[in-house]
């Protein structure tokens, strides 16, 4: 779960970028993609847009607010199509790169038999966008320089979330354990999620009592409490069995 600054500013700010829409109806569609809150009526709009203005330069955007919309409904599939054509229309969109690493990372079972052929494209494409967001030039000139490092922090923090469930698919527990606490530790507002899965990395590594900490230090969010709740009551059952 992105924080509201990281959601609503990018998409914002990603239509303000320097190149300019060739047309006013195209300019109409953009904004009406943006503007669009039902997931399945944005990625419609989104396909429609494409095979309309075939030569947009705003493909890459457009792709990435229909994977954004697949997110929304949990439909793993299409969030990896449509980040992956946003990949093809820009190699260096790194925001498309660490929702295909996370899908694939997030989807990835012990017995699939493609398991390490995921996980290993995961790791690359996490990779990738931890070396690119850091210098990523602003899409608006009128951003205010700190709250674009924050945002960059965001993208990285997601890297390093990214790296983490890789590694706990892996069962490399103390590998997830540094990516999640970098997760938490570089954006001013991390995602209450990333303490739950760095507790969950604790627990799954047989450090209970450092899962327990990571929880009572989780910022409140009635969203995530009964995340919270099932991964203190596994670590209190660890905790007592080691007794």
């Amino acid at each position: 779960m992105r924080t509201k600054m990281f959601t609503a500013f990018v998409a914002v700010a990603a239509l303000a970028m320097a190149q300019k829409p060739k047309s006013k109806p195209e300019a109409e569609a953009l904004m009406a993609i943006q503007a669009e809150q039902d997931p399945a009526a944005k990625i419609a709009k989104v396909d429609a847009f494409v095979a309309k203005y075939a030569d947009t330069e705003f493909k890459t955007w457009a792709y990435t607010q229909a994977a954004e919309a697949a997110e929304q409904t949990n439909d793993g599939a299409k969030v990896i199509i449509y980040a992956e054509l946003a990949m093809e229309t820009d190699p260096k969109a790194y925001h498309p790169m660490l929702m295909v690493a996370a899908e694939l990372a997030r989807g990835t079972r012990e017995n699939d038999l493609d398991k390490e052929e995921k996980l290993t494209k995961a790791d690359k494409l996490a990779r990738q966008a931890m070396e690119l967001a850091p210098t990523a030039p602003k899409p608006n000139a009128n951003i205010p320089d700190a709250q674009w490092e924050e945002i960059k922090k965001e993208f990285v923090a997601e890297a390093h979330r990214d790296l983490g469930m890789v590694a706990s698919v892996r069962k490399k527990y103390d590998v997830a354990i540094a990516e999640f606490k970098q997760s938490v530790e570089i954006p001013a507002d991390p995602d209450p999620g990333n303490f739950i899965r760095l507790a969950g990395a604790y627990t799954d590594n047989k450090q209970p009592d450092e899962a327990l900490a990571v929880l009572a230090k989780m910022p409140a969010n009635p969203q995530f409490a009964p995340f919270a709740d099932r991964e203190k009551k596994r670590a209190e059952a660890l905790k007592a069995m080691k007794k």
